[in-house]
């Protein structure tokens, strides 16, 4: 603890003020204790983790983009209006009057069609984002282009201009200073290597410093837009043990932790210390390989729906990690199904195999991350499905044995997990509701194909459907009955989405967490005095 007040008494220092004393964190600054040692990348053409995509957040922006007030829906960031054209697949912006960059360089319509050239250009991991609009580097100049304070993006492919703003709005699509970065630039690297130390960008706060796997802090911009920020400074120090962060929460050398066990959330006490819960974007799932044929019968995958001990589960071990949620696409964005209809019933399970004559005892390998939860959850269906004869035989292996074998369809039953890679419903309607070819040869990193499942065609033009879809209440609801579909009749059964806790003093309100690491915003935070 003393190495971490060290550290962030220097921090401190630095600000235009000094704490008078560190019983309490300083006033105006949100101090937070976190791992952050996930980094790899912070330029946002680059970055691909939880903790970047956080801290790209909070210092960048994009023509639209999902915002504090509410991350369910898609708001006007840098673009202030737009126009679309979907005969043409076309979407003009209008540029926002006013705004600049931390460099006090006015945000222009150049600056946007460099930062997604730069993006297609460095072709860097989270590239394909913006490369499903049908950009190359060879058309990109005829796909994007500035005239005067407007930017038309042109786009190909079978999806309607919602599609495209839901892309428009993901992390690689934040928009950099042309200027600040171009002085940076060597060898034509676009200022990668200069973005991955520092920032150029026009959101709620500025990057003041950044020291991978020890500390980032970040400075309010009081010329910004929107809101806030309500604080004059965010300060997050790596702390990687959780029963460190956790000591220091309660000695009140910070005012959050961000990554507390369920077992410490438990033992916290009330007092001035509360903890908030929020949903997360990752849905879990058992499934059933199709290539296997005593697991094709739809009446094992509706009996299996009433065999999960849902409330048990989430009532115990998962209690903070987990709820239930019985669709593919999660709570917390639009468009998502949160009726769950199904309990833990095992007679009324045995009722549907009997009546569709499908004989018992049924034994069944099921592979699983050898870790918590996972183990936990595959005990718990273990047994409860032998409750209707229905016998697990539990195969646990590392991460990358289970996903390897889940590729190769080589596996019986599995135990996982998925998460969107952008927020749009397609993401996960592609993965749970659509697989035209089911041949081997033809591999698709989509839990339908790797569970062998040959989607009925007409679910699969309902997908292609709601992709093309160009009113966006009447695209949600397609996605809605998308998911009811797929949630009553398919052998993939959606159990839990993950929930995520945090900590904090109890003097701090306006933290929003969204279901993402896109969706974690300090710019309304309050600090009490």
């Amino acid at each position: 603890m003393k190495l971490f007040k060290a550290a962030l008494l220097a921090t401190a220092l630095s600000l235009p003020f000094a704490p008078a004393a560190f019983a309490q964190t300083p006033p105006g600054v949100l101090v937070v204790a976190q791992n952050i040692d996930d980094i790899v990348a912070i330029d946002p053409a680059q970055a691909y983790e939880f903790t970047s995509g956080e801290l790209v957040t909070n210092v960048y922006d994009r023509l639209v983009q999902y915002d504090a007030e509410d991350t369910t829906v898609l708001s006007p960031g840098l673009a202030s209006e737009w126009t679309v054209d979907d005969e043409s697949k076309s979407i003009t912006f209008t540029m926002r009057e006013g705004a600049t960059f931390h460099s006090g360089n006015p945000v222009r319509a150049e600056d946007v069609v460099f930062s997604f050239k730069r993006v297609i250009d460095l072709n860097l991991t989270p590239a394909f984002i913006l490369t499903q609009l049908g950009w190359t580097p060879e058309n990109f100049d005829e796909m994007v282009t500035a005239e005067g304070n407007t930017v038309t993006v042109r786009y190909e492919g079978d999806f309607s201009s919602n599609f495209v703003l839901n892309v428009l709005a993901a992390r690689p699509a934040s928009v950099v200073d042309e200027v600040t970065v171009t002085e940076h630039e060597v060898d034509g690297d676009y200022g990668n290597e200069w973005l991955n130390a520092n920032s150029a960008g026009s959101g709620p706060f500025s990057l003041q410093a950044y020291r991978p796997a020890e500390i980032i802090r970040l400075s309010a911009n009081p010329d910004y837009f929107k809101d806030g920020p309500n604080v004059d400074s965010v300060i997050i120090q790596h702390v990687a043990e959780a029963a460190t962060q956790q000591l220091l929460l309660e000695s009140g050398d910070v005012d959050m932790a961000r990554n507390l066990t369920p077992d410490q959330i438990a033992s916290i006490e009330g007092g001035e210390i509360k903890v908030e819960t929020y949903p997360q974007a990752a849905v879990h799932f058992l499934s059933f390989n199709q290539k296997v044929e005593k697991l094709q019968p739809e009446a094992l995958w509706e009996a299996s729906r009433y065999l999960v001990d849902y409330e048990g589960m989430t009532n115990s071990f998962l209690d903070g990690q987990m709820d239930i949620h019985q669709a593919f696409w999660p709570e917390g964005f639009p468009g998502a199904l949160t009726d769950t209809p199904f309990i833990y019933d095992p007679e009324r399970a045995e009722q549907i195999l009997n009546e569709a004559g499908i004989e018992t005892p049924i034994d069944v390998t099921l592979d699983v991350i050898n870790s918590a939860p996972f183990t936990d959850i595959a005990q718990s269906l273990q047994a409860t499905f032998a409750e209707a004869g229905i016998n697990f035989d539990i195969i646990p292996g590392t991460g990358a044995q289970v996903i390897t074998k889940y590729r190769d369809r080589t596996h019986e039953a599995m135990l996982l997990y998925w998460g969107p890679d952008f927020m749009d419903p397609h993401s996960n309607a592609k993965a749970f509701a659509y697989n035209s070819d089911n041949s081997d040869d033809n591999y698709q990193a989509t839990t339908t194909w790797r569970n062998g499942w040959a989607v009925p065609d007409v679910l699969n033009e309902q997908t292609m459907a709601a992709l093309a879809e160009v009113d966006p209440e009447t695209r949600n609801q397609m996605y809605v009955e998308l998911q009811e579909e797929v949630q009553a009749n398919s052998p993939i059964v959606i159990m839990f989405q993950a929930s995520y806790q945090v900590a904090m003093d109890d003097d701090i309100d306006g933290y929003v967490n969204g279901a993402t690491s896109d969706f974690v915003y300090y710019r309304l935070v309050t600090k009490g005095e």
